[in-house]
């Protein structure tokens, strides 16, 4: 039985397969030492749209340096979805004398397609493997288990993957005699670990007599991860008497420990509601790595994907029939605290001005007052508000995105008979999902005449990636927003320039 260590191609999910040089070496350096006969150092592909990194395209420069940093079969990787068989030969030529095998991800359903491509790359001279996803789902497609007989003779390993992370020991079991009752060709198994099931599901298929598995230094991998390596060896160690160099298990482990802080890759809830669902990995990556997603939204999200719900819920639209000359929009920025007193008093002086808070923060500063006003809920601000209201106050009424919303429909249960959604965000061709595009879409409504903005401050110094991309959404949207002739004012300090700069205290 052979290990596969796919960190640099697996991880790549993470970094967009870039990964820092010395970290690359420290790698090659410790793997060296280690019981570890393939490395999988990243993909072969054709030009896509987007940026991807070099571990992505693995030009023929990285491959040399990967050559003369290991003593390792490297491995490469095509995706079957975006290679067709008049580019192989092209994409795999450089990779002559250097990569020892080429293995093809695998739709199951893409399964005979994939037999041309298989056959292009075998007669170039390389091992062939077949990375055949979602094997949890095999059970229900018969042509796919009955074509697998066209594998025999042309693949030297056929792997058994969880895409969703969600199978169990049993299920190993008999997936494997399911495969191995239409073919002779070497197994191989790899694992996700979204129900922390990889190592017991490796195990397994180790003592059901795969050939060959994989695994990712700490787990690094799309989604939830793979199994870890070093826990793969440790019990390999303990169990087989697998001889380890831990000071070089020890050593990679910590560098890549230092990267997982950053990126915090691993299961959590959502990871585990998906594998235990069989529900996309992709889906769920992107949603945990939002800001305004909470884990609330994501699950609810799953439990509408797996009971085949477009929504949860639906709600009556709202139809503006009342007439509003200003609307004050309060954020959740620190300037409203700061400048609390002045708003309080400009509100004073302009009654029938109505609130339109896009955030629950500073939402209790407002609540001795009699104007209407409106909470806009999107990402998790409903379970924010619920917590702010034991009853709700009199003016209130909360706005929803239209239906379906993405992440499932959560009304607050102070709110449940004030609650509208809107027909359409028409605003804005972009970041529709943004709250502030439900604000400005409301406002759009209402058809008011002049926007006043507080608690929409940006950010002083250096900002993480997700403030970051806040910022520019919402200047995206005020910019938008001001080309089709709304003038909007910020009363408080901000750094947006799609807010025209006035003083509250000018007001006064």
């Amino acid at each position: 039985m052979k290990i596969l260590d796919c960190t640099l191609r697996d991880g790549g999910y993470y970094t967009n397969w870039d990964f820092d040089k010395q970290l690359v070496e420290t790698y090659f350096t410790a793997i060296n030492n280690l019981p570890i006969e393939y490395l999988e150092v990243g993909y072969r592909s054709p030009k896509l749209s987007g940026y991807y990194g070099e571990f992505f395209y693995c030009p023929d420069f990285v491959l040399e340096k990967m050559a003369s940093l290991t003593n390792k079969k490297l491995v490469i990787i095509l995706d079957e979805k975006d290679v067709r068989e008049d580019v192989v030969e092209e994409l795999l030529k450089p990779c002559l004398g250097i990569i020892t095998m080429v293995r093809i991800a695998i739709d199951p359903n893409n399964l005979m397609r994939a037999i041309g491509l298989a056959k292009k790359v075998k007669a170039m001279g390389f091992e062939l493997g077949f990375n055949v996803m979602y094997m949890s789902k095999w059970k229900k497609l018969p042509e796919f288990l009955s074509n697998l007989k066209h594998v025999d003779g042309l693949a030297d390993y056929f792997y058994m993957v969880d895409s969703y992370g969600g199978v169990y020991p049993e299920e190993v079991k008999e997936i494997f005699a399911l495969v191995r009752a239409q073919m002779t060709t070497k197994i191989g198994f790899h694992g996700h670990n979204n129900l922390e099931l990889a190592l017991i599901n490796t195990l397994t298929a180790i003592e059901c007599g795969v050939d060959m598995v994989d695994a990712t230094i700490t787990g690094m991998g799309r989604g939830a991860g793979n199994l870890k390596t070093e826990l793969l060896l440790t019990a390999l160690n303990q169990r087989d008497n697998l001889e380890i160099d831990f000071n070089s298990l020890s050593s990679v482990t910590d560098a890549f420990t230092e990267l997982q802080k950053e990126y915090e890759w691993g299961t959590n809830l959502p990871y585990m509601v998906s594998g235990a669902n069989s529900l996309p990995q992709k889906d769920v990556m992107d949603w945990v790595g939002k800001r305004y997603y909470s884990y609330n939204s994501i699950i609810r999200a799953l439990s509408n994907q797996s009971k085949g719900l477009k929504d949860n819920e639906t709600l009556i639209e709202y139809n503006s029939d009342e007439i509003f000359s200003k609307a004050l929009i309060v954020g959740g920025g620190n300037s409203v605290n700061e400048h609390v007193e002045a708003i309080k008093s400009y509100l004073s002086l302009n009654p029938d001005i109505v609130i339109i808070h896009s955030s629950s923060r500073n939402v209790s500063y407002f609540n001795d007052f009699t104007n209407r006003q409106f909470h806009c809920l999107a990402g998790n601000e409903g379970h924010r508000l619920e917590k702010i209201f034991n009853s709700i106050p009199n003016n209130r009424i909360a706005i929803l995105p239209p239906y379906p919303r993405a992440m499932g429909t959560y009304i607050p249960k102070n709110f449940k008979s004030n609650s509208y959604q809107l027909s359409e965000i028409n605003i804005t061709d972009k970041f529709k999902s943004s709250i502030t595009a439900l604000l400005l879409q409301l406002i759009k409504e209402m058809k008011v005449k002049e926007v006043i903005v507080c608690g929409y401050d940006g950010y002083n110094g250096e900002i993480d990636q997700n403030k970051l991309e806040l910022f520019n959404e919402n200047e995206y949207l005020f910019d938008n927003f001001s080309k089709n002739n709304f003038k909007l004012k910020s009363f408080t300090p901000t750094k947006y320039n799609g807010l025209v700069q006035e003083s509250v205290y000018s007001e006064l």
